[in-house]
């Protein structure tokens, strides 16, 4: 399995509306991809808003190029996430899973 991580920071009064729009409209449409596992929503307060750090985990490369496109390190954010954003990563980071334990490992 490999997991995909993500960081943006939201203005501080966009964090609920953020993660309304992740719940409503992004993880609906990962569901529907062969291949995805789970998404991860973590959050905290910084400086310059709330910091997001977004975890999906899927059971293959393939499965994250239907998402992804050819590009699997480009981050794929919405114009309306865009909106909501101070600063996010452009590019994301994969790391290969080796262990997981507990609920759904």
């Amino acid at each position: 399995m490999i997991s995909r991580h993500w960081r943006g920071v939201t203005k501080r009064e966009r964090a609920e509306a953020y993660v309304a729009h992740l719940q409503t409209e992004t993880f609906p449409q990962l569901m529907r991809i062969p291949g995805f596992v789970r998404a991860t929503i973590l959050k905290r307060e910084v400086d310059r808003g709330t910091e997001f750090q977004i975890i999906t985990v899927w059971k293959s490369l393939q499965a994250i190029r239907a998402f992804a496109g050819q590009d699997l390190e480009a981050a794929v954010v919405p114009a309306v996430a865009r909106d909501m954003m101070v600063e996010f990563d452009e590019r994301v980071c994969h790391y290969e899973v080796v262990h997981a334990t507990g609920e759904s490992a």
